[in-house]
């Protein structure tokens, strides 16, 4: 009989970086009617890049609107009202991206039943479909106390608090960032620190600032 595997009880924490690689699905849309059919039959993770892809671009001035979807309706469709109703879409409100998905589907059709104009309108400038595919490397970078997370956060690179704080609460079972994972590992003497970081909402905002807001959260905590 072969022994079994042995489990791994190593309470390190692992820091690691990734990058979104975009990639073109060959789906474009010109109008309104095109977009909402084509979003119903895309891959999840084209809703994914959509959404979350442009808190990995550079930047030299603040986005106007945090997802590709209310861009296009006002830069693409000049239509304010409805650029606003899905700029207000929060992802991190819905279980998964087939909820998110069915969410802008609902605004996009209610959309076209409100308003004629929508139907006939066109855009010079097509809605190209992206879909995205994570790529993730070991920094070989080690924390091995949770207070040691208020020294390494602030040298951790933005795609790094991307993926262990963005990308890790669309991961199952779970479903929660990779601080509050480890934090969990240590008991209950933590508990206040991981409340404090589920309330955070990485959405309406930059990875900069996200970083930031961390370092003052394990700051007051440790500090």
């Amino acid at each position: 009989m072969q022994d079994a595997t042995p489990i791994d009880t190593d309470p390190t924490f692992l820091v690691k970086d990734c990058a979104l690689i975009s990639i073109a699905t060959g789906k474009r849309a010109f109008d309104l009617k095109e977009l909402t059919d084509t979003l119903q039959e895309i891959g999840l993770d084209s809703v994914y890049y959509h959404f979350w892809g442009g808190l990995l671009e550079p930047r030299f001035e603040e986005r106007e609107y945090n997802n590709d979807f209310a861009a296009w309706a006002r830069h693409g469709l000049h239509h304010n009202a409805l650029a606003e109703r899905l700029a207000v879409i929060d992802p991190t409100d819905y279980a998964d991206l087939e909820d998110l998905r069915q969410e802008i589907v609902e605004v996009l059709e209610e959309a076209l039943d409100s308003d004629p104009y929508l139907h006939w309108s066109r855009s010079v400038r097509p809605f190209d479909f992206i879909r995205s595919q994570i790529v993730v490397f070991d920094t070989q970078s080690r924390v091995g106390q949770p207070e040691e997370l208020l020294a390494a956060i602030p040298g951790m690179s933005t795609t790094s608090i991307f993926y262990h704080f963005v990308d890790a609460r669309r991961r199952p079972p779970e479903r929660i960032d990779d601080f509050t994972a480890w934090l969990a590992d240590f008991g209950a003497a933590h508990e206040p620190l991981c409340t404090e970081l589920s309330a955070i909402d990485p959405y309406f905002g930059t990875l900069v600032e996200l970083r930031s807001r961390l370092t003052e959260i394990f700051a007051k905590y440790f500090g």
